[in-house]
């Protein structure tokens, strides 16, 4: 017999629900004993709430909690009720519930029990178990979601979304002080503007909050007639909200009232010796929560304003080119920290955009943040390359370390930084790094690649270190993305899958030609990596706010046509990325593999693909062994999808030509120009007047029918 069969024959049924996702599935003989038709199904858990009494549905979450806390069998005795709210039978549930993203799971049975004969210990115990068990339990559940709450909306979704053992508010205030008058500072079951007949109150008017906070104590009132009766001038406003029971808190923190806490009850409710001992803890960590959150606040507020003060404003007015920024602080602490971007006009009429991140997240690293971007400002405005400004950050910063931290006995603090001289006419980038990440490109087809830079170490660490200079072009309708790692990393990414999370949005994304598209983008990137704020959620409350970062988007304006051969305008390539090797990089072979493959995302052959690739790192590592010099790599995508081309060219400075070899089973080389006849759809030689160009094509929609068309120019191979 089946597992089922098994437990259907004596009346047991099988449920699990999934507080992550809300989700709750159902046997048919537990469907049955909810008195729902005995079938298997799945359901919302408003919908399973629906058929449990509601006093018993808040208890059982008290009972779980506990239960996962202490990794115990959760037991409760549940009343099940029909549409109109009339028990029909009670159940016992027995559940194991654990731990999961976001919540908790239970699966477990129910089974049908009879009701308890008066006289009996259990016609005396709570319907879902022991009272003071499940007082535990909530009290556990609410310390720990006020005590993570880290701003005052926080602090009210999570009292909105408190359980209470026997009796749950459907109505929430807290009221706050302003001078002599009332203050509303949230609310929740009530609709947005209930709230302005009490925001006129004084603290004289005879209104229960404003009593609680003249006199300090508590106020219960279990039924309508005694509202009306206590406070007759104010029950009216009460009476529209139809609740029946009202308890009024005082909200107390360091021997001061500093508010009042209103729960009103929807059913009646008694308040009990136990009930009352309940809310006036809920009411002692709710004051001390409020308390906490607006010292966190003011010191949020007092520290972006110091942060914005140091930042400055992206000019919007950069001819031919649109710039967008943003800078999210760090969740904790100040919130302060040390990533800055800046823009600055140089004499030669170039812009230089700069970004960059100081170690640490307390105010130290945002006042040296605050130094080391006024000397950056100081020696781009003397005019001066971009690896010189950075070689003389860095002497600065160490200087710092020496004279500062060392002489009182810290750490010394170092810094990683971008530094982009920008020519708006042409949209030539000269970069120099310092152990930043490199910045990305979304070209103008929505392809993002990164742009792999030459860099030296981080400012601060050697006085005396180079910084060699990266160049390439913008093309028009392209954008730039720079970024401090905050941005890439947060939420537990490294940088591989960070940097495929922002490829995600920048590709899926459109800036348009508009300043407002930018700024969309900006937003987007900050969101995707952020998510939700906490507080639209109760419960555990997590921050990703877990560093600093800062963005910076350029985008070229214009499309992406030009002047072509004899003044006709021609398509400018649809991708194109351009890499240099040196002879002293050879790990950079890697990097030109990857560009390739990026460049090649999307291409209809993934044969074609390994085939570019091999092909690249083939006359890559030739430059670099038979030539003195450098290699520069250009690769073009031209075409529409499905017929696209790719050209790849790799150029050095040598006037040797390449010569075909027949290379044995042994030998190490001599493969070369054998590969490119094997998998190029055409390839060649071009000699330059200084040095040549190695280059060949592959075609989209060729795959494994075209044969090689070799172009070579010069003597034979």
């Amino acid at each position: 017999m089946r597992t089922e069969d098994l437990l259907a024959a004596i009346a047991t049924g099988l449920w699990r629900w999934d507080n992550a996702s809300g989700r709750v599935t159902l046997d048919a003989e537990a469907a049955r004993l909810l008195g729902l038709p005995a079938a298997p199904v799945e359901l919302s858990e408003a919908a399973v709430r629906s058929r449990f009494h509601p006093v018993d549905f808040a208890e059982i979450n008290g009972i779980v909690q506990l239960a996962v806390a202490e990794k115990t069998l959760a037991e409760a005795r549940l009343r099940i009720v029909d549409e109109r709210g009339r028990v029909q039978r009670i159940v016992r549930s027995r559940s194991r519930p654990r731990t999961v993203d976001g919540g908790f799971e239970l699966v477990g049975t129910l089974q049908e029990v009879p009701e308890p004969q008066p006289g009996t210990s259990a016609a005396h115990t709570p319907i879902t178990g022991d009272w003071r068990r499940s007082r535990e339990a909530f009290l556990l559940d609410a310390g720990r979601g006020l005590a993570e709450a880290r701003s005052t909306a926080e602090v009210l979704r999570v009292a909105a979304g408190l359980s209470m053992p026997g009796f749950m508010p459907d109505g929430l205030a807290v009221f706050g002080i302003e001078g002599d008058r009332l203050s509303v500072i949230g609310h929740h079951g009530h609709h947005a503007d209930d709230e302005r007949p009490f925001v006129a109150m004084t603290r004289e008017t005879e209104y229960p909050a404003a009593e609680v906070i003249r006199t300090g104590r508590a106020i219960y009132l279990p039924t309508p007639e005694d509202y009306s009766r206590r406070y007759p001038a104010t029950w009216p406003l009460a009476a529209r909200f139809r609740r029946t029971s009202w308890a009024f808190l005082p909200l107390v923190n360091a021997g001061r009232t500093i508010g009042a806490w209103m729960a009103a009850f929807t059913q009646p409710v008694a308040f009990t010796p136990d009930e009352r001992s309940v809310l006036t803890t809920v009411a002692r960590m709710l004051a001390q929560a409020l308390a906490r959150a607006g010292v966190q606040e003011e010191q949020q507020e007092l520290a972006l304003g110091l942060q914005r003060s140091m930042m400055p404003t992206v000019q919007p007015d950069i001819p031919g080119m649109t710039v967008a920024a943003r800078y999210v602080p760090t969740g904790g602490g100040l919130e302060v920290g040390g990533d800055w971007y800046d823009m600055i006009p140089l004499p030669s009429g170039r812009i230089a955009l700069v970004i960059g991140d100081v170690q640490g997240h307390d105010v130290r690293a945002a006042g040296l943040m605050g130094q080391l971007r006024i000397a950056l400002r100081a020696y781009a405005s003397e005019g001066h390359h971009p690896d010189a400004v950075l070689s003389r950050a860095s002497r600065f910063l160490a200087g710092i370390n020496e004279t500062e931290f060392r002489g009182h006995g810290e750490d010394q603090r170092f810094a990683t930084c971008l530094y982009i001289e920008v020519d708006p006419a042409t949209g030539l980038l000269d970069i120099a790094r310092a152990g930043h990440p490199d910045p990305a490109i979304r070209m103008s087809d929505g392809t993002m690649l990164v742009r792999p830079t030459a860099g030296g170490l981080p400012l601060g660490i050697v006085p005396d270190t180079d910084y060699p200079t990266t160049r390439f072009v913008l093309e028009p309708g392209e954008t730039m993305m720079v970024c401090t790692d905050g941005l890439i990393e947060t939420g537990g990414h490294d940088l591989e899958t960070g940097w495929a999370r922002l490829r995600d949005i920048l590709e899926a994304h459109e800036p348009g030609e508009d300043d407002e598209g930018l700024e969309r983008l900006a937003d987007a990137l900050v969101q995707a990596v952020h998510g939700p704020s906490s507080h639209h959620t109760t419960g555990p409350l997590v921050d990703r706010r877990e560093d600093d970062i800062a963005v910076l988007l350029l985008r070229r304006e214009g499309d992406s046509c030009g002047i072509g051969t004899g003044g006709l305008l021609a398509p400018q390539p649809v991708r194109r990325t351009v890499l240099s090797v040196a002879q002293a990089e050879p790990e950079r072979i890697a990097e030109a593999r990857r560009q390739v493959r990026e460049v090649l995302h999307d291409w209809a052959d993934p044969d074609q693909v390994d085939s570019a690739v091999l092909m690249v790192s083939e006359m890559v590592t030739n430059v670099l062994l038979h030539t003195d010099g450098d290699a520069l790599l250009v690769a073009e995508i031209t075409g529409e999808r499905g017929a696209r081309r790719i050209r790849v060219d790799v150029a050095d400075s040598s006037d040797e030509l390449p010569h075909r070899r027949c290379p044995g089973e042994l030998a190490s080389s001599g493969r070369g120009l054998l590969l490119l006849e094997l998998l190029a759809g055409a390839w060649g030689v071009d000699p330059r007047g200084d040095g040549k160009s190695t280059w060949f094509e592959l075609y989209e929609d060729a795959g494994d029918a075209a044969g090689p068309v070799s172009s070579e120019s010069g003597p034979s191979a």
